[in-house]
């Protein structure tokens, strides 16, 4: 297998110049963007294209989710509880957003729910146990769904590598997409597990815009942060062929000691994950902004 990038460098180059990015909005003034959202349905796990509302984060630093498809929680439709502000993370080395290279946002295709295809010139396909990935955007303080807003993900592959910056994956935008919130809050994406890389604990990327036309014009991010995803869960998919190296890079952190999520030990960005490697898994967080 080819080794990835080391990550690990990028990251912390990027901890530094993305957080002074972050500092200098706030003291222009732009802040935060409110978002809004408190999220009451139900859903039955396994099922992305469910208009349920995903339950506020409760998972602990154990790392340990719910893997039973038949075990997925049942909110209160009259719950009137709110996520606590989504921590701010860094971008990363390999964003894609025209900050650190190429651009992938105001790319026609970008707007998509099914991430595991490249789009436009590019024709490869991610190949990885199936993931589904729900986020519902909430205000942490008002407790109000905002519709419209928009998310755009992005994560490595089974291989730990990142489409449009990898020298064997340069040519592929895959893992990469847009969508707008629903009425709840929420975005559903179709994609892969990513691996575990050296350095770091397995994650997905994410940012927050207030509008789909302001993410696709690459303009002022709301708010950056990452999806931490179970040890157990991580653990079985890596079991699997096709993540050569994964256990062994997992095996050598943690999410406690992980140089983004170890300041709070990932508590409010491990997502509920349910699902079996079989029929694929869903990954759900809330996200307060």
């Amino acid at each position: 297998m080819t080794q990835p990038h080391e990550h690990d460098l990028g990251l912390v180059h990027d901890l530094g110049t993305l957080r002074r990015r972050n500092v200098l909005r706030l003291i222009a003034g732009a802040g935060l963007a409110t978002l809004a959202g408190c999220a009451d349905a139900t859903d039955t796990a396994g099922t992305p294209n469910s208009s349920a509302t995903i339950p506020n984060n409760s998972a602990t630093t154990s790392g340990t989710p719910t893997t039973s498809p038949s075990s997925a929680s049942t909110p209160s439709s009259t719950a009137a509880s709110c996520a606590e502000e989504i921590p701010e993370e860094t971008a990363g080395p390999y964003p894609g957003d025209g900050s650190n290279g190429p651009n992938v946002l105001t790319e026609s295709g970008i707007v998509r729910s099914d991430l595991t295809k490249s789009f436009g010139s590019a024709s490869g396909v991610a190949k990885g146990v199936p993931l589904t990935v729900q986020l519902v955007v909430q205000d942490s303080a008002k407790c109000t769904p905002l519709a419209g807003a928009a998310v755009y993900v992005w994560h490595c592959d089974a291989e730990g590598r990142y489409s449009m910056y990898d020298d064997e994956i340069g040519d592929e935008n895959y893992l990469r997409g847009v969508q707008a919130a629903d009425a709840q809050g929420k975005v559903t994406f179709t994609t892969i597990f990513p691996a575990a890389y050296q350095g770091r604990w397995p994650h997905i990327h994410f940012e927050v815009y207030a509008s789909l036309s302001e993410a696709t014009a690459a303009g002022k991010i709301s708010a950056t942060s990452q999806l931490a995803l179970p040890e157990e869960t991580c653990k079985t998919v890596y079991a699997t062929s096709g993540y050569d190296g994964s256990t062994q890079n997992l095996a050598q952190t943690s999410l406690q000691r992980d140089m983004v999520f170890g300041d709070d030990g990932g508590v409010r960005q491990l997502a509920t994950v349910t699902g079996s490697v079989q029929d694929g898994y869903t990954a759900r967080l809330t996200v307060g902004v």
